[in-house]
């Protein structure tokens, strides 16, 4: 881990060193069915295979009540920075799949902070963490995934602009609707409290958004439903991500995908919003 600087956002996580924390869930088909449902697509769950990242459904977190700050998310967790008026955003990730992961599968998972650092952009100081985690079942490693999360202290950094109308081009589309309905049902699909995705008034009044923010975990899951869809006889190998700018409520998230031979360059929402590219194999 590095800290970067004598800053006070570096001072805050110059010696925090989260432990290990494991957790264990058998992976049932219903969250599969209502992600689904939501995405008006076909029931996976015959299928018998979990598809790419859809072990966020499992592998949930639930404080309690009590635990929770005023803008939705836990004030105390093992993976969150000690940072004063701590403000959290998703940046991206990377996932590789070994093996598949069935369902009813008792799934675990040993999840470390695996790099702390502290940067400087237009928006000042941001704290960069990047959590690993092992998947195993049965003991055998299935897949390894990284989440990068941006922290920043206090002033939100407030985004008052949409990002410009262009929309990427590409061979594989994907289109989806948003509403405040999608977004509350998404988020209690992930048990996510997070305010900006539900309360209009606390997003645009308290964080300064225009409007309901889109999830970016939800972005990055409709980025890997291009190949699922349009190429379901490969699998998909290794997954990375960035998301570059966030979304916000009423939009059509358009998804589209340039295919080769054996990956996909992904583009999801204008301007874009998120990038990402898709390794696939046979089998």
């Amino acid at each position: 881990m590095s800290g970067g600087g004598t800053s006070a956002l570096a001072r805050a996580v110059a010696d925090w060193q989260p432990e290990l924390v494991e957790v264990s869930r058998r992976v049932d088909p219903w969250p599969s069915a209502a992600f689904a449902a939501l995405l008006d697509v076909a029931d996976p769950t015959p299928g018998g295979q979990l598809p790419p990242l859809w072990h966020w459904f499992t592998l949930l977190d639930h404080p309690a009540q009590s635990a929770l700050g005023d803008d939705g998310h836990p004030t105390e967790g093992a993976f969150l920075p000690p940072i004063p008026d701590r403000r959290r955003m998703w940046a991206g990730g990377r996932f590789e799949q070994r093996a598949p992961i069935e369902y009813g599968a008792n799934l675990s998972s040993r999840a470390r902070v695996s790099e702390v650092a502290v940067k400087s952009g237009r928006s000042g100081e941001l704290a960069f963490v990047t959590v690993r985690s092992e998947l195993t079942v049965d003991g055998r490693q299935v897949a390894v995934e990284e989440q990068d999360i941006v922290y920043r202290s206090g002033d939100p950094g407030r985004t008052s602009n949409r990002p410009a109308a262009d929309e990427p081009a590409g061979d594989w589309t994907l289109e989806v609707a948003t509403d405040p309905v999608l977004l509350a049902r998404f988020s209690a699909l992930t048990y996510n409290g997070h305010r900006i995705h539900y309360d209009r008034p606390y997003a645009t009044e308290v964080e300064g958004y225009p409007d309901l923010v889109v999830h970016g975990p939800l972005m990055a899951l409709l980025a890997l439903e291009l190949p699922r869809r349009n190429a379901p006889d490969r699998r998909v190998g290794r997954f990375s991500y960035r998301i570059l700018r966030p979304m916000f409520v009423p939009t059509r998230i358009v998804a589209v995908g340039i295919p080769s031979e054996n990956r996909v360059e992904v583009a999801v929402g204008t301007g874009p919003s998120l990038t990402a590219t898709v390794e696939l194999e046979t089998g």
